[in-house]
């Protein structure tokens, strides 16, 4: 990795700055990418933007920045495209501080501006030089996400595609899924959530595989179908949907002939179980019935204590084994003596200890 240090002005970096959807985000004379594809798209907050603002035009320092030299000669912002865009979006009139734009500043406070100089590092080295010079730098901030470092190794068609269904302010996923999924889709945590779903978890696999497909509407597609059954299949809508891996249950039983009636009354009465702690693994247990997603409420270290004391520290399957039964209380594990399953709650009356083995013994069955 060859760095060099540049002086630039304020205005051969607002030179030829176009910024949207179309054409990208550009200055510099059209040399500098400023938003490449594994950059974040959110942008400061009005409060953070002022600041820049108001740092230029004290003439104070601004924290160094860091450009990317390609091989054909254009330019790519490693670090500090927000406080470059808020420059540029300030030089191009696009808001106000203090109810002062640019074009209304004193010709002298417009040239200060103008001439205020950026202290750039220009880095130049290989893809996997400058995505590790880009983590480097980055720590001491607000870190990329996984899905925002495989954007940067896997660029094409397909991501470019992907994120217009995926990565948006507004796109087509948070309109249709947004009730479904977690997280921010700026941050691309909806595209890793519909790749994750689609690939089985196998996302840079998946990626790499499509990387230079034409489009991603194999992944659309089936995110698609994926929130249209779930909206089918659980017709009441509850918070609790939020976050449920919907793929891997899609997968399982998107064919198959479901009561949607009685999932529903199966769902209600779940969310009213006090010792259901994991309300949304109600969804996936009343598919498959693995009581693990559920949560099942723990015994109280009191009530554990309780039928110890009750059980005068014995195991009461080892008792009926005829084996030497007492054990200290650290070594034994509270059990339901009528399972969960089976009607039986998370209560002093329902509670006996039994020795580790035992108790996985019990648990395997």
């Amino acid at each position: 990795m060859r760095i060099e240090l540049h002086e630039i002005p304020v205005r051969e970096l607002v030179s030829c700055y176009v910024n949207n959807d179309e054409e990208g985000v550009v200055g510099y004379g059209g040399r500098l990418n400023i938003r490449p594809k594994y950059q974040r798209e959110f942008v400061y907050a009005d409060k953070q933007r002022d600041a820049v603002i108001d740092t230029v035009r004290r003439g104070f320092p601004l924290n160094v920045m860091y450009w990317a030299v390609n091989d054909d000669g254009t330019l790519e912002v490693l670090d500090g495209q927000q406080r470059t865009v808020s420059i540029c979006e300030y030089v191009a009139g696009n808001f106000s501080i203090r109810e002062r734009y640019f074009h209304t500043l004193q010709p002298d406070e417009r040239e200060q501006i103008l001439d205020y100089r950026l202290m750039v590092y220009w880095c130049a080295g290989s893809d996997s030089e400058k995505l590790d010079w880009f983590r480097t730098i980055n720590i001491a901030g607000e870190r990329l996400t996984d899905q925002e470092l495989r954007n940067a190794v896997y660029t094409g068609p397909w991501l470019t595609d992907a994120k217009r269904h995926f990565s948006k302010r507004g796109c087509a996923a948070y309109a249709i899924g947004a009730d479904y999924l977690s997280g921010n889709m700026i941050r691309q945590e909806y595209l890793e959530t519909a790749i994750k779903w689609k690939s089985k978890g196998a996302v840079a696999q998946y990626m790499a595989d499509h990387q230079h497909d034409p489009n991603a509407n194999e992944l659309w597609l089936y995110f698609q179908q994926v929130i249209q059954w779930v909206r089918a299949t659980f017709v009441t809508y509850r918070r609790e949907m939020k976050s449920v891996d919907w793929g891997a249950l899609y997968d399982a039983y998107g064919t198959a002939t479901l009561d949607t009636a009685e999932l529903e009354r199966r769902v209600a009465a779940l969310m009213q179980d006090d010792d259901v702690t994991a309300k949304r693994g109600i969804y996936p247990f009343v598919l498959n019935g693995d009581e693990r997603t559920l949560s099942i409420r723990q015994f109280t270290p009191a009530m554990k204590r309780a039928a110890y004391e009750r059980q005068q520290g014995n195991c009461l399957m080892c008792q009926r084994e005829g084996k030497s039964a007492h054990h200290e209380l650290a070594n034994m594990e509270a059990d339901h003596i009528t399972p969960w399953s089976q009607g039986g709650r998370t209560t002093a009356e329902n509670c006996q200890l039994l020795c580790r083995m035992h108790n996985r013994l019990k648990s395997d069955k």
